[in-house]
């Protein structure tokens, strides 16, 4: 336990648990500013809040969190970050979607709580994979 404690890839989950929380932050107060303040649909206030984290993470990420492949080009890293974040945007709108509207189980608030957890896994895996030097 203690070897990975020390390991090169839990010091980089808590990095990207700290991106992912502080992301969150972001996507959570915009979204339920947009949809009480304006009153615009939860759905719809959930993706603009979305891609304004999606910003504040590439960044976070590309700096600080993964070892990006030097040998990929800035534009074909960003393109893969957009295509990545694309999925994440389509899996949290379709768990939003079916925990409110299509299963009427919670409240829009609680939903995108479990919608990011879901998206937060992905997003670790497929940065990691796609993103990542390969060693």
């Amino acid at each position: 336990m203690k070897d990975f404690i020390n390991s090169k890839l839990f010091k980089q989950i808590m990095k990207f648990g700290f991106v992912g929380g502080t992301a969150f932050l972001i996507d959570y107060l915009v979204m339920i500013f947009l949809t009480e303040v304006f009153s615009i649909n939860y759905l719809i206030s959930s993706v603009i809040s979305f891609c304004i984290s999606v910003i504040y993470n590439y960044i976070m990420s590309i700096v600080w969190v993964f070892e990006v492949d030097e040998e990929k080009s800035k534009t074909q890293t960003f393109a893969m970050f957009i295509i990545l974040s694309i999925i994440g945007l389509l899996i949290n709108t379709v768990v939003m979607w079916l925990l409110v509207d299509g299963t009427d189980l919670m409240p829009y608030t609680i939903a995108k709580i479990i919608a990011t957890a879901v998206v937060m896994v992905y997003n670790f895996i497929s940065r990691k994979i796609f993103l990542e030097k390969k060693e």
